[in-house]
């Protein structure tokens, strides 16, 4: 089965988008008023992602109805679905670090919120659920020893104090291949655990209630409107916000860490191709299907803002932190019709431009001291 021409919506269709006040989901949210979709969306207006006493973003379509509201609020999740056909559930608190302190709230928010939604999707029934999950459920991705497709299993804290960082087996350093959707999950942080909760909550109650459903894993998303204040937010962020205070990005390991980066418009391309296609009841990865390492991310970035700082390789490591990870999105293509479009380079100077506009305030160094401490 296959997905209808650009995710095309019938003109009956009203989409909720939950979290759709955020990174991902404003954008998604504005693709589809643009493709001629009714949009609706929910969001708790985080503080952590849009600042103390923070509206909706200005950025948002003036189409686009908008519902100040929690996902684990029950009263506020039934308000929002009411005339809704379709539902792209994106509202999660993000952040593999923090999560393993703030253990309560990230499974508050991310299982119980989807357990609430599922529940008043019981009343509400839809056509259609799209489900944001993400690449961290994989741990380390794919690997081959020789001829061998190898799923390795994570690093030892001994490893890592001795500064080898590649990922080995028997002795024997391993290659990274891309990894598909098939490779077995293996959660190393609360937010991942939480991130395959919902997916996997959403696909059972899909599938026991007949009702279409489709998980996407997102791989490393960038672009404009991603908070620059959320020290928890994406890499690609991170180290914008530190470059433009004048500080330069601080890496981990040697920086060799390979990743995938995919735009914020191809994951927008993505959902919208999940809340039509015929293809539910399956996972997709969503990604550019290209790794990079984060060392060539810093360089790029600082290239792109014109600015003249070098990266700093600390040698230091994260406990749980994985190596290598990168999309294999074939799956994607063949059964959503989806084709990344935007290429890294393209979608760095598009960054940067929106960059000259947005206020950028650094709290790594804040956030990195209470993972620290922790």
């Amino acid at each position: 089965m296959s997905a209808t021409p650009e995710g095309r919506l019938g003109r009956d269709a009203r989409v909720l988008v939950t979290g759709g006040a955020g990174f991902i989901g404003s954008h998604l949210a504005n693709a589809l008023v643009q493709a001629g979709a009714r949009v609706r969306v929910l969001d708790c207006l985080d503080e952590q992602v849009h600042g103390a006493g923070a509206s909706f973003p200005a950025h948002l379509d003036r189409e686009v109805e908008a519902i100040h509201g929690d996902v684990r609020d029950a009263v506020a999740v039934r308000r929002a679905l009411q005339g809704v056909t379709h539902v792209c559930h994106l509202a999660a608190a993000v952040g593999v670090g923090q999560s393993m302190y703030e253990i309560e709230r990230y499974t508050d928010v991310n299982n119980r919120g989807t357990a609430v939604l599922l529940e008043a999707l019981l009343q509400h029934r839809v056509e259609r659920l799209v489900v944001a999950s993400s690449m961290s459920i994989y741990g380390e991705g794919l690997y081959r020893l020789g001829a061998t497709i190898v799923q390795p299993a994570p690093r030892s804290r001994e490893q890592l104090l001795a500064g080898r960082w590649e990922v080995e087996q028997h002795g024997e350093v391993l290659e990274p291949v891309p990894t598909p959707e098939a490779k077995q999950p293996v959660p190393s942080s609360v937010y991942a655990l939480s991130k395959y909760d919902q997916e996997q909550l959403c696909l059972m109650f899909g599938a026991a209630y007949d009702v279409p459903t489709v998980a996407l894993r997102f791989f490393n998303a960038f672009g404009p409107h991603q908070s620059l204040q959320n020290p928890y937010t994406g890499v690609l962020a991170i180290f914008a916000s530190r470059c433009l205070n004048g500080n330069p990005p601080l890496i981990f390991e040697d920086g060799r860490q390979r990743r995938d980066f995919v735009s914020v418009h191809d994951v927008a391309q993505a959902c919208r191709l999940a809340l039509s296609t015929g293809a539910t009841g399956e996972v997709f990865n969503v990604g550019s299907g290209r790794p990079r390492s984060i060392l060539e991310i810093a360089a790029s970035v600082i290239e792109t803002l014109g600015l003249e700082l070098e990266p700093v390789v600390t040698g230091k490591y994260r406990v749980g932190d994985i190596r290598h990870c990168y999309a294999d999105i074939d799956k994607a293509r063949r059964l959503l019709g989806y084709e990344p479009r935007v290429t890294l380079e393209a979608g760095l100077v598009e960054l940067a431009q929106w960059l000259e506009r947005a206020p950028s305030q650094d709290n790594f160094m804040h956030a990195a001291a209470e993972l620290d401490r922790r």
